[in-house]
């Protein structure tokens, strides 16, 4: 057993006990952003020093993944521990796509709830609402936040580029008129609003492909709109406009303990960044919206310093998914990236079974974790429901989080191993155990022209030695089909599971 178990574990229970109190936990979940997208991950083009001081203070996993290569299904599988996979409604939801997660539904939220903390999402959701029908945007909102155990819930409903553009505070439209209802399509258009189709003259951002539909603030979107002038947002005021609502969260339940899901819009298209930021990356707008993340990562720090309630706070820090530079705009982020990786270097991005559709940053700062530590542990985000039941010492429904696992260990930084093997999900299904990897055969195509990414769509079995191909260059499945054996039916046994 490694001797720094009984210190590490008796420090962090002193943590947990002292004065009373229980840590607060804040998880920081940035969109589409990349693991080579931070200078604590090696970016040099660009400087993230409010997240590399996070990092500095805790420990920094290499080996960390979100459960898909698109931000509904990872949500979905960080929220409830399962895999999203299991269930086939889970692709990309739609912006009126009913809930996922129905009311009364284990969560997270729940799990935390159960323990006495008041719990808070604060930011893009895109886990849909309401019921078979979808939300009812003009009156209260069902099967929301609130109905799976948060306490406290200010949200965009799907997508910063899907309709209709518009907070939801708890559960209703926030500013809504009810003179002026909101009415939302996702296949013909409504109304009389512009759209970037047809009047591309009034776009102050041309789409690349799609987002041709509802023009809002000057950008076209994915479906169509009408009404509910006074309640749009102002696509420069959201990353500030959410930040200012996960601080007075803060700020109001600092002297209980809390768990706060601050799940931003950063690096998500449209990528409109507030003026104080734009321009100033050289990188085009997805580097502007980079420095725009750091900067809401270090207000919420800023504040937890204030409060002096720091000490007692666990901050998590990882993305849904991996990198797109072009998702559908013109925003200057192709053509300035100039020698930035955001994969780090890893092959894919956002959509495809490569390393760098689900290996992601992932940070865990918490007093009771050596400053500076990197860990090589395979990581998941499906084990964040389990991992916090044990930190709170409190007990869950396995059969509704059967892929969760306990890693609070890990987290520690006492197991430096981590998991055995993890799952991953993109147009196929690909599985980890050690340094291998295998995806399975697909018959989907190879590549996206529109966004430049391979898929790692393949009709014959894909293995790689991650240790000594980290980029994924030599597929090994035929001079090593004892491995592959061995992985094909590791992945098999867990299609089994229900």
């Amino acid at each position: 057993m490694n001797m720094k178990f009984p210190f590490f574990i008796l420090f962090f229970f002193l943590t947990l006990n002292s004065f009373g109190q229980k840590p607060n936990v804040i998880l920081i979940y940035a969109d589409d952003l990349g693991y080579g997208d931070l200078s604590c991950y090696g970016a040099k083009a660009i400087k993230t020093p409010n997240i590399d001081k996070l990092a500095k203070l805790g420990m920094k996993f290499t080996k960390g993944y979100s459960t898909s290569a698109t931000c509904t299904p990872s949500r979905y599988s960080l929220l409830t521990g399962r895999y999203a996979f299991r269930r086939n409604d889970t692709g990309i939801a739609a912006g009126n796509a009913s809930a996922l997660i129905k009311g009364g539904q284990q969560s997270v939220a729940s799990v935390f709830g159960k323990a006495g903390y008041q719990s808070a999402v604060v930011g893009k959701w895109h886990l849909g609402l309401g019921g078979p029908e979808g939300p009812n945007w003009n009156g209260k909102i069902s099967n929301g936040p609130l109905d799976i155990g948060f306490n406290y819930a200010f949200l965009i409903p799907a997508t910063g580029d899907r309709v209709p553009c518009v907070y939801v505070e708890n559960d209703r439209v926030v500013n809504l008129d009810p003179n002026d209802p909101i009415q939302v399509n996702y296949v013909n258009k409504i109304g009389q609003w512009p759209t970037g189709k047809e009047n591309p003259d009034l776009l102050k951002m041309k789409h690349s492909h799609g987002h041709d539909n509802t023009i809002l603030n000057g950008v076209g979107r994915i479906g169509y709109m009408t009404g509910g002038t006074a309640a749009l947002w102002k696509d420069e005021d959201i990353a500030q406009r959410i930040t200012d609502k996960a601080k007075q969260f803060i700020t109001k339940n600092s002297k209980n303990p809390f768990f706060l899901f601050f799940s931003t819009h950063e690096i998500h298209v449209p990528r409109v960044p507030h003026s104080k930021f734009l321009g100033k990356s050289g990188m085009g707008n997805r580097g502007d919206a980079i420095l725009q993340f750091d900067d809401s990562v270090g207000q919420l720090m800023q504040v937890l310093d204030s409060l002096q309630i720091s000490s007692n706070t666990m901050v998590i820090l990882t993305s849904d998914n991996g990198p797109v530079v072009d998702d559908g705009y013109h925003d200057g982020s192709k053509e300035n990236i100039g020698k930035h990786k955001p994969t780090g270097g890893l092959r894919g991005g956002k959509y495809s079974a490569f390393e760098a559709g689900t290996r992601v940053p992932f940070i865990v700062r918490h007093t009771s974790i050596k400053a500076g530590e990197v860990s090589n542990a395979l990581v998941s985000q499906v084990d964040f429901l389990a991992t916090m039941a044990a930190m709170t010492n409190q007990s869950y429904e396995i059969a509704s989080a059967s892929d969760s696992q306990n890693q609070l260990k890990t987290w520690l930084g006492v197991d430096s191993k981590g998991r055995s093997h993890i799952i991953e999900q993109s147009g196929t299904l690909g599985i980890i155990q050690g340094n291998w990897k295998y995806i399975k055969p697909n018959k989907g195509p190879a590549y996206n022209f529109q966004v430049e990414i391979e898929y790692g769509n393949d009709e014959e079995d894909q293995l790689y030695d991650l240790n000594r191909d980290p980029f994924e260059t030599y597929n090994l499945a035929k001079s090593v089909p004892i491995k592959l054996a061995e992985l094909k039916n590791l992945l098999q046994n867990e299609l089994l599971k229900k």
